[in-house]
């Protein structure tokens, strides 16, 4: 009980403080609108991508590997990882999917980083 309600408070007092420091004029600046709206798609797309390679990987494995595991690979660790773990044990409470999740989590952290030292080194 005590982790949730500090997660919330720290989660209302970091947007408390950047709300604080953001102005109108900068928060609505076109570059900064386009930026939410790139990082929107970007996870949408990231996720949808997961989900689906982890339903191939579940048929060409016949059911060995499962299909909840692709959707960890976002990278918003270790958020993405506990989700699956718990949809996981809803649907079978036997899924202890936790530890398989977060190797994709892990390497969807990777791929971000990665991916941002690129187009820093070609649009920074």
């Amino acid at each position: 009980v005590a982790k949730n309600a500090i997660m919330y408070t720290v989660t209302i007092l970091i947007g408390l403080t950047v709300g604080a420091k953001a102005d109108a004029e900068t928060l609505l600046n076109p570059k900064t609108l386009g930026i939410i709206a790139l990082g929107l798609i970007a996870f949408s797309i990231g996720t949808a991508s997961g989900v689906l390679f982890g339903k191939l990987m579940c048929k060409v494995t016949k059911g060995q590997i499962n299909p909840m595991i692709g959707a960890a690979g976002v990278s918003a660790v270790p958020m993405a990882a506990r989700v699956v773990q718990k949809v996981g044990q809803e649907e079978d409470p036997s899924n202890f999917l936790l530890m398989h999740a977060m190797g994709p989590n892990v390497a969807g952290v990777i791929g971000s980083a990665i991916a941002a030292g690129v187009l820093l080194n070609f649009f920074g």
